[in-house]
């Protein structure tokens, strides 16, 4: 799912502290939204941001001292200083700014009101605006899913934990904390792919810093074990999926020749199943496969320098017959 709804106003509220600027013009359109074909098609957020760009129509329009000189120099001739405002108009920008603490020209000003485009000012850098709009508008068109499971920082890495109903998952999770490890999302996680590599897991507001375990109730994570017991989202790079036995005997390889993985929204994510049992110290299991994940990552396959070893020494057998 990828959201294509937003409207100036929100823009300019979620803004209005960070870029400290002013609404000059286009009152009359709040609600004005981007293109949904423009942000359907948009590779990444800088194809919804940018400096002023005839090639680019339908993103926000960004005038920095160069391009407000541009349309400045032409006040001796004010019908050519029309015609090139007239360009930026038709470009069908969701909003205009007017960055580095520059004075729009009036007949910007008036286009505006007329085209109703909202017509921001900041005193704010037109590379420092770019940035945090990039960001800002990366984030909420990202396509977006929901998972069930408890989502960890273990040992740096973003972990998922998955499984069936009444597998010890969030006992697991708590369990991890209690080791060290930082809690993300518990029951449902929020997952955003923030870039053509990158899924990144957050935790829903309503359940943020709250960790669920059966007979005790809702914890609050932070609360009992401190601000670093909890983080705010995650890049997810492994999933640690909880079978029972008897599933993962009939259903798994004992030891798969090949990584698994699991597509979450169009990205491969690598994921290790390990089997709930008695005796078993899930927590333990679980840093194993995060540091052989960490060693994975790095190039060093352990399962493929094993079957090196074994190769040689049959080789080697071969040549003593």
């Amino acid at each position: 799912m990828k959201p294509t709804v937003i409207s100036a106003e929100a823009l300019f509220d979620a803004h209005r502290v960070a870029l400290k600027w002013e609404w000059i013009a286009g009152h009359a359109a709040p609600e004005r939204r981007f293109d949904e074909v423009a942000v359907r098609d948009a590779q990444s957020a800088a194809d919804l941001v940018g400096y002023l760009n005839y090639i680019h129509p339908y993103r926000v329009q960004i005038l920095g001292r160069r391009e407000v000189s541009y349309l400045d120099h032409v006040d001796s001739d004010p019908e050519r200083q029309g015609r090139r405002i007239s360009r930026i108009v038709t470009l069908e920008p969701p909003v205009l700014i007017v960055a580095d603490g520059c004075v729009p020209a009036e007949k910007l000003v008036a286009m505006c009101e007329r085209a109703e485009i909202p017509l921001f000012c900041t005193q704010e850098s037109a590379g420092h605006c770019i940035d945090i709009l990039r960001g800002y508008l990366g984030q909420h068109f990202a396509e977006r899913t929901s998972r069930h499971g408890v989502f960890m920082d273990i040992l740096g890495l973003g972990v998922l934990l998955t499984g069936e109903s009444g597998l010890g998952k969030s006992e697991l999770g708590l369990e991890l904390i209690s080791r060290g490890h930082g809690l993300v999302a518990d029951d449902v996680v929020d997952l955003y792919r923030v870039a053509q590599t990158a899924v990144e897991g957050r935790c829903p507001e309503l359940l943020r810093n709250l960790l669920e375990v059966r007979g005790i109730g809702l914890l609050d994570i932070k609360a009992i074990f401190g601000e670093t017991a909890v983080r705010r989202k995650m890049r997810l790079k492994l999933i640690v999926h909880l079978v029972r036995k008897e599933t993962l005997d009939r259903d798994f390889e004992r030891i798969p020749y090949e990584p698994l993985y699991e597509d979450i929204l169009g990205m491969p994510v690598r994921k290790v199943v390990i089997a709930v049992d008695a005796g078993r110290n899930l927590a333990v299991l679980v840093e194993a496969a995060v540091r052989n994940t960490v060693l994975q990552l790095r190039g060093i396959d352990t399962y493929q320098e094993f079957i090196r070893r074994h190769r040689d020494l049959m080789d080697q057998g071969d040549a003593g017959l």
